[in-house]
């Protein structure tokens, strides 16, 4: 049987990472791509390509070319950023043979844009915590209970540019350091445990949840424990199906009171995609059994703990060379979960 292969970008970081660990002797071959030299993930797969970055307007052409090139089936997207041309030109890659896993333009925007979270949940029954542009907030006619969050409405990652304000008076200070204030958003505050959520959906229906309890350090997940917790996962499942994502969507909320808080979706792979494999529930295999061969999501969640830690690749300065002067290079690494 030929194996199929399959693209994963953004591989210099957690999520592109995740999936190529997911992926780790799975019986697909993993073509890694990203923008920049050093990315990690480069040197660990057995091809590599150097790409534009999502904002050049050689982004698509050049991933078209590489997909229709090396016969790519799926390309699972690593960053943000990515997201919207991608979704914007999936038909373009489909007609080359490739699947890109990346949800439909309506999903993307209620997942990056916290305000349109805050207003498209609320509807539903769903708690999500007051939103509101920071720049339409009338301090005078509205009281403010601390503590509140400021934070970028649309996009934002690893907590840059968040804020958690304890006073008025450091309410003052940061809205008046923030040039740009349309750009900002402020939320109430919700204390209580973090969860990230993975979820697989595929042909509208969600095929699967994995709850789990994190703790944080500079915006990542660096510790977190897979739970039974049949509130959270049903309320995980009716905003992935009132939204239909497609492939996985992470859920992030906080529990308050058994009520379950959610304050943003990523319609991704998350970072803590390889922790999630390593307990049983394989987002990027699944979604690829799924596709390539018609096998339905089979799971078994393990209760237990994860731990982060860093993990030392060598490369030899030929690879880089020759990936900096060709844009591609094979490599002799893998990287194991």
């Amino acid at each position: 049987m030929n194996t199929f292969n399959i693209g994963v970008t953004g591989v210099g970081g957690g999520v592109g990472q995740g999936v190529i660990k997911s992926l780790y002797d799975s019986g697909y071959n993993v073509i890694g791509l990203d923008g920049e030299l050093l990315g990690a993930g480069l040197y660990s797969v057995s091809k590599s390509y150097l790409i534009p970055y999502a904002k050049s307007p050689d982004f698509i052409p050049t991933l078209l070319d590489i997909c229709h090139k090396e016969k790519i089936a799926l390309l699972f997207p690593g960053l943000d950023a990515e997201l919207e041309p991608l979704s914007k030109h999936r038909k373009d890659f489909a007609a080359i043979g490739t699947t890109v896993i990346v949800s439909d333009q309506q999903v993307i925007t209620i997942s990056d844009d916290k305000l349109q979270t805050f207003e498209q949940l609320t509807p539903l029954g769903i708690k999500v915590p007051f939103t509101v542009a920071l720049d339409t907030f009338d301090v005078t006619q509205n009281k403010i209970v601390f503590p509140v969050i400021i934070k970028q409405q649309v996009g934002g990652a690893r907590s840059k540019n968040v804020f958690l304000i304890k006073t008025e008076k450091e309410f003052d200070k940061t809205v008046s350091s923030i040039d740009k204030k349309s750009d900002y958003i402020l939320q109430e505050y919700i204390e209580g445990d973090e969860y990230t959520c993975g979820t697989v959906n595929l042909d509208g229906v969600c095929k699967g949840v994995i709850v789990m309890r994190r703790i944080l350090r500079d915006g990542d997940t660096y510790k977190c424990f897979t739970e039974h917790n049949s509130v959270i996962e049903e309320t995980v499942r009716k905003i992935v199906t009132a939204i239909k994502p497609f492939g996985a969507c992470n859920v992030q909320l906080r529990l308050k009171d058994n009520i379950p808080y959610v304050f943003e979706i990523n319609a991704r792979c998350s970072g803590t995609t390889a922790a999630r494999t390593l307990c049983g529930f394989n987002e990027p295999k699944m979604i690829a059994d799924y596709i390539l061969k018609g096998i339905e999501p089979i799971y078994d969640i393990k209760i237990q703990t994860v731990l982060r830690y860093w993990k030392e690749l060598v490369v030899e300065n030929e690879e880089i060379n020759q990936l900096k002067g060709n844009k591609f290079t094979e490599n002799k690494h893998r990287l194991s979960l």
